[in-house]
């Protein structure tokens, strides 16, 4: 007995404690709720529901939405912040719910094209309340955050919780939480637990690309995104007198492999730009940006990607031994820039700048320049390698005249050169891009390959032709097949010779429904490119994406979605996707488009339109027409077309 009454003593003791710590987690669980329910309501008078009526049912190939959206009140006369998502479909005519209830009409009367905001103005002598701003310096990752939207119903709001799970996201513009942020509450606040408001939640895509509906496919996944308001706010008055807001634009193409590695060293400066008409040099390093330090390319993304045009930014430079600054006032637009065009293809086993072909009639010719020339001199600047060759040219114009000097067995001439644009026409014949062929050397794995990245359920297949050189770098096609199509082994087998031909490796993602691509698979494109780089030796000028009808659309999304990589796209009977932002064209990451449609297309008007758009944009564009209807390609055509990718290194 006198062992047991302890025991009892202590089993009491221990429920008493499991009851005081249930205890206390539900006043704990009870004293969180309060504290929630308490910042929305303090948040509540400043979050209004709009709603829009009339406009477009579809924009591109995704279903608007027609149900009511939010705003936050940025001033008490009426001006309003959302999203721009919310007005994809240009609606005729926009309501906004006031302070008393009753609803006004609004227009808008300036956009944000780098945030993918839009600023509203209520038509109402109402006066609204103006909310409490958190400052962005004061914001900590872990702490609560409330995702809040009055889409639901006017009177009450709608919103959920988690937790700021990044800072200075998406190139120095948005904060990051784990709440669900979906079209729900887009243009509505992400709130403290103070009631503050800490940003005005959007679509945005993590790769910073994009338009007002880039990145509305990550919605509901613990990923999502806001624009700080304590950003927005100086912006407002400026905006309110009609004035749009633009990405800020420096003018400068960046060497770089490794955006988180390498130093930021300038390849080439775009004439007329505000970097060229601030005396900033191709061979420039840029160590620092408003005396922020930049040591990496992704510091000065993340430095300039914040800016807006019309800002003026001080760029630190150094130039040899010496670093100075330079005042740079960022442009909202730079001229189309156009590749300038020697008329010369380089040996690819050379060291030097070797002439593989000379284009007929082109400046090379005109000078004299034949096969087996070597460029050393161009602009009075040394030449060792094509890749320098091709630097030089970067920071050229078509139209402009520049002395050249090359070696021809032991004489060296010296001549004078007007550069051309890049021809539309593809050579009949070219010679060996290498003095020896392929001899398929090595312990890399060849053949039919299956490729597998762990977190995408996606499959992939890749073909290495038995005559694969590690030490003679292969062009990576990247087939994108249409919905439903999906034999890969009868594909392989036609590409199999090919491939061997043109020193080639063939790549097949496959879509994880074979009935359609999504924006979102183009990451795991990326990767499956990825994997292949990361094992074999790949020719960085020929990384090509090639796709049939949807797959078509999915090369020009993944193109243009990762410049860095992608130097031409092939589709077949296919249309940009609405959701493409068509970047500017750039000196160093080369893009080339080479269209092919069948004449019967039902599509060709839209092919049409979009090649014009990025002709005008001076991307080099060849547009081919088949016979076939269902886009199968006669075998001349696609050698015509494994020729061209033969040229994609052309200077």
């Amino acid at each position: 007995m006198q062992r047991l009454i302890p025991m009892l003593v202590l089993g009491l003791l221990c429920q008493s404690t499991v009851t005081l710590i249930a205890q206390d987690a539900e006043e704990i669980l009870e004293q969180e709720q309060a504290a929630l329910t308490t910042a929305v309501n303090r948040a509540a008078p400043s979050i209004v529901q709009i709603e829009t009526i009339g406009g477009l049912e579809k924009v591109g190939d995704m279903l608007a939405a027609t149900g009511p959206t939010t705003g936050v009140v940025v001033s008490a006369d009426g001006l309003i912040i959302s999203s721009a998502f919310n007005f994809i479909t240009k609606p005729a005519s926009i309501l906004v719910t006031t302070p008393s209830g009753k609803r006004a009409t609004a227009n808008i009367i300036a956009r944000d094209h780098s945030r993918m905001l839009v600023l509203l103005k209520v038509n109402t002598e109402e006066e609204f309340v103006v909310p409490q701003v958190a400052k962005t310096e004061q914001m900590e990752v872990g702490q609560w955050t409330i995702a809040a939207g009055r889409t639901l119903s006017r009177e009450n709001i709608n919103w959920s919780i988690g937790i700021l799970s990044a800072k200075n996201r998406i190139w120095g513009k948005a904060i990051q939480s784990d709440a669900n942020i979906s079209p729900d509450n887009y243009g509505g606040p992400l709130i403290d637990i103070h009631g503050n408001i800490m940003g005005i939640l959007v679509p945005l895509s993590p790769q910073g690309q994009g338009n007002e509906i880039a990145g509305a496919e990550w919605y509901d996944s613990g990923i999502g995104f806001a624009i700080p308001l304590a950003d927005v706010m100086p912006r407002v008055k400026h905006m309110a007198e009609g004035n749009d807001l633009h990405p800020g634009l420096l003018g400068v193409s960046i060497n770089v492999k490794d955006m988180y590695a390498d130093p930021v060293e300038i390849g080439a400066v775009q004439p007329k730009s505000p970097a060229y008409e601030a005396g900033i040099k191709t061979g420039d390093r840029i160590t620092g940006i408003n005396g922020n330090p930049v040591v990496r390319h992704v510091q000065l993304r993340h430095l300039l990607g914040a800016q807006y045009a019309g800002d003026t930014v001080e760029v630190t430079i150094a130039r040899g031994e010496r670093s100075f600054p330079v005042k740079v006032t960022l442009a909202e637009k730079l001229l189309p820039f156009e590749h300038a065009f020697l008329g010369v293809l380089p040996m690819r086993d050379k060291s030097d700048a070797t002439i593989r072909f000379v284009y007929p009639d082109s400046p090379a010719a005109t000078a004299g320049l034949k096969a087996g020339d070597v460029i050393t001199m161009l602009k009075k600047t040394p030449v060792d390698s094509s890749d320098q060759l091709r630097s030089v040219i970067s920071n050229l114009e078509p139209g402009g005249q520049v002395s050249l000097t090359f070696k021809r067995g032991q004489a060296t001439q010296t001549v004078d050169v007007t550069l051309a644009s890049l021809p539309s026409e593809t050579p009949e014949s070219l010679p060996a891009p290498r003095s020896e062929v392929a001899n398929g050397d090595g312990d890399a794995t060849r053949g039919r390959i299956e490729i597998k990245i762990p977190e995408e359920q996606n499959d992939c297949i890749c073909y290495v032709p038995t005559t694969y050189d590690p030490t003679k770098a292969a062009g990576l096609l990247v087939w994108l097949h249409a919905p439903g199509e999906q034999d890969v082994d009868a594909l392989l087998d036609t590409w199999k010779s090919r491939c061997s031909q043109n020193n080639l490796i063939f790549l097949a993602p496959q879509a994880a429904n074979e009935g359609r691509w999504t924006p979102g698979e183009s990451d795991f494109i990326r990767k499956t490119i990825d994997e292949v780089i990361k094992t074999y030796s790949i020719d960085q000028s020929r990384v090509v994406m090639h796709g049939h009808q949807g797959g078509g659309s999915m090369s020009y999304l993944v193109g243009f979605a990762h410049r860095d990589i992608v130097r031409a796209i092939v589709p077949i009977d296919a249309v940009i996707p609405a959701r493409t932002p068509v970047r500017a064209n750039d000196p160093i990451e080369r893009l080339a488009v080479y269209s092919i449609t069948p004449a019967t297309s039902r599509l060709k008007a839209a092919i049409t339109a979009g090649l014009k758009r990025l002709a005008n944009a001076k991307y080099p564009v060849h547009d081919r027409s088949i016979a076939n209807p269902d886009g199968t390609i006669e075998e001349s055509q696609i050698q015509e077309m494994l020729r061209w990718l033969d040229t994609l290194d052309r200077i």
